[in-house]
């Protein structure tokens, strides 16, 4: 993801934003989950340790039972195109930047391409792969990958680390197109709305959506070093922040008591 923005907290300052996101739809919450993983993954399978090629499964693996939830290939496909349709009519728009525009709609092209042609059925090999099911059985029990209860996988995990990573990205290559789909719409959706500024009367803020209004997701971005951190409920049409003081881990927080500006995003 890419680095939190800075904006004006308060006239003549600056802050670093932390960026706090809640989907509004099921589709959103597998894609912001698809990514969470994947960053987990890829981080962990670079470490040429045991622990992280361990790590490193883990979250492939949850990423394969987030896939088994539903359709997500048919899902990015059709954000897909909808993002792609929507950039298409600014061609006809004053003042646009046509290298830029054309750049992203061919990034959008490409992207979609290479989720289109693996098929429907591209993740089959890692579903099937006896070695991999093994694993994901016995993590549901505390311990479970131990090397007495996995000794394939420890003989595995003792491997030179070079030829653990290969294997690692042969794995993770298979989930590529699907995980660079939902990065391209993450990124896109996020993109499209600039943050504005609000202020929670006495740490809570409600706001009612349109009928007609059509959002992925809700942004809520406070300021670094604010002591204060969001909790956001929404449904369909209303979504309510309410901001918690942070009291450290051995304290139950409290809702701030004091007016908090923030800036929200809904996109």
């Amino acid at each position: 993801m890419a680095e939190a923005p800075r904006y004006q907290t308060e006239p003549g300052t600056e802050s670093r934003l932390i960026a706090f996101e809640q989907p509004l739809n099921e589709r959103m919450r597998s894609f912001l989950r698809v990514e969470f993983l994947q960053g987990q993954a890829l981080l962990h399978s670079r470490h040429e340790t045991d622990y992280g090629a361990r790590a490193a499964i883990a979250h492939l693996l949850e990423i394969l039972t987030i896939t088994t939830r539903g359709d997500i290939r048919a899902d990015a496909l059709r954000e897909i195109d909808r993002h792609g349709a929507r950039l298409g009519n600014f061609r006809r728009s004053p003042g646009v930047d046509t290298e830029r525009l054309s750049r992203l709609i061919g990034q959008i092209d490409s992207h979609r391409q290479a989720l289109a042609d693996v098929g429907k059925n591209f993740l089959s090999p890692l579903r099937e792969n006896e070695f991999l099911n093994a694993i994901r059985h016995r993590s549901a029990i505390p311990g479970g990958t131990c090397m007495f209860d996995l000794p394939d996988f420890g003989y595995w995990l003792q491997l030179p680390a070079a030829e653990r990573t290969r294997q690692l990205k042969s794995w993770l290559d298979q989930l590529k197109p699907l995980c660079d789909a939902v990065d391209l719409i993450l990124w896109m959706t996020r993109e499209a709305s600039t943050p504005t500024r609000h202020v929670a009367q006495g740490g809570l803020y409600n706001l009612s959506l349109a009928k007609e209004d059509n959002y992925d997701l809700v942004r809520v971005l406070v300021a670094e070093g604010s002591g204060l951190y969001p909790e956001i409920s929404a449904g369909q049409h209303r979504f309510t922040v309410r901001f918690a003081e942070w009291q450290g881990t051995e304290t139950r927080a409290r809702q701030a008591a004091s007016d908090v500006p923030f800036f929200l995003a809904l996109c």
